[in-house]
């Protein structure tokens, strides 16, 4: 038997049952690049199971410490506060049980090269590379740290070749999909692609593929989903926080329980 804490992947969950599936689908991926690792899967919102739950039942399976690794790609609201707060309600009456909350996923270049495989997937070719305007199209935050990310990654990007990189987002911040399309055009881009930095298909989305068709786009790249690189980089993740609660003497779930990335 193992001695590696189980992972537990924490999505935020939608009504758009492809959330879910994209999200049991990267679970199995996972579960297959960590033999011996007991890999599950936990929802904020929408769907099921909730995290409540999960950690309930491994609790009652006698398992002591789970290493929580969020499903997002910029430290955000969701970061920062959403999920250290359900993981510290879920375990409050669970005295026995120690969560450790890895690093959010992004920024990371294995998301880049994702972004890249999935607009190869869409069409483009490597020669296509320096006449096309790409939009990095992310679902949007109010927190002003994950605008400034996207718009790093942005910058990042741009020097690997592209006539340029856009950022844009579904929500909350500016500009939209379509303007940013219409901005690469008239700055000349010959195509522009929309490359959606958001991991399962759902309302923002559906939302950003609708600016892509609004804004006159060449092409449209799909969800990062179940992409290697995102498995890897999960994988990392885990690992990293594995490595550190091996490390750790007990006692110190309040203080692990979201701190800075």
């Amino acid at each position: 038997m193992t001695t590696r804490p189980p992972l537990l992947l924490v999505a935020h969950g939608s009504r758009d049952p492809r959330h879910a599936a994209t999200v049991l689908a990267l679970r199995e991926e996972v579960a297959a690049a960590l033999p011996g690792v007991r890999v599950g899967t936990a929802f904020l919102d929408f769907c099921v199971p909730g995290v409540p739950q999960v950690l309930e039942r491994l609790a009652a399976e006698g398992v002591r410490e789970v290493v929580a690794v969020p499903l997002l790609l910029t430290r955000a609201f969701h970061a920062k506060a959403d999920i250290p707060a359900v993981l510290r309600a879920a375990t409050a009456g669970l005295p026995d049980l120690r969560v450790r909350q890895a690093r959010v996923l992004g920024p990371s270049p294995l998301l880049t090269a994702a972004l890249e495989r999935r607009l190869h997937e869409a069409g483009l070719a490597p020669g296509d590379r320096s006449p096309t305007g790409v939009v990095l199209a992310a679902a949007g935050s109010s927190d002003p740290e994950a605008g400034a990310v996207i718009a790093a990654i942005a910058r990042e990007w741009r020097r690997t070749g592209w006539c340029a990189v856009r950022p844009a987002f579904a929500s909350a911040s500016l500009p939209r999909v379509a303007d940013a399309v219409r901005a690469l055009r008239a700055e000349g881009a010959r195509r522009v692609a929309v490359a959606p930095y958001v991991l399962a298909p759902g309302r923002l989305p559906d939302r950003i593929a609708r600016g892509a068709a609004e804004g006159g786009a060449d092409v449209l790249a799909d969800v990062l989903g179940a992409a290697p690189e995102v498995v890897e980089l999960v994988v990392r993740r885990y690992e990293q926080e594995a490595a550190g609660a091996a490390a750790s003497p007990p006692g110190l779930r309040a203080a692990l329980l979201g701190r800075p990335a």
